[in-house]
């Protein structure tokens, strides 16, 4: 897949964190920004995103509930977590209730989470194409049962 192909949505209430990853990341991905969880489910629904990277502590919602939001609407895009705290339960809540690829420590290092990126594109993609391989499949599948009744009736 193309760089220019990805698009990422990075939501974090502090504005200079969104400005510093979009000045990093710009050139490598499609950059969307948002500081709060309204306005990027906003974004999500008017915009192909693939990946969802997101702060953990924000005013009004946390990270882990902004992504269980996500997948209700948006199963597809691959989560990561950002959180400046190494606290173990928010860890735990993040994979079982955020189903998050990925959680990464604050301040984070731009290579680490340019391949931590790269990975997740990795798993959207083998995704989509098991989604479409299955749905050939499931077609297959019909188109032989229908000419199977239809020997069976002649």
């Amino acid at each position: 897949m193309e760089s220019e192909e990805i698009s990422i949505l990075y939501v974090d209430d502090e504005v200079n964190n969104l400005v510093t990853f979009k000045a990093n990341f710009r050139r490598d991905y499609k950059i969307f920004t948002s500081e709060n969880a309204n306005d990027a489910l906003k974004i999500l629904r008017e915009n192909n995103i693939q990946v969802v990277i997101t702060d953990q502590r924000m005013p009004g919602k946390t990270g882990v509930e902004f992504l269980q939001d996500v997948i209700k609407e948006f199963p597809d895009p691959i989560r990561i977590l950002l959180t400046g705290y190494s606290d173990i339960e928010v860890v735990i809540d993040s994979i079982n209730k955020g189903q998050v690829f990925r959680y990464i420590t604050k301040p984070f290092n731009d290579l680490e989470l340019k391949m931590t990126i790269d990975n997740a594109m990795e798993v959207y993609n083998l995704r989509k194409d098991n989604k479409e391989l299955l749905q050939k499949l499931i077609q297959a599948n019909e188109q032989l049962e229908f000419m199977l009744r239809q020997k069976l009736l002649s």
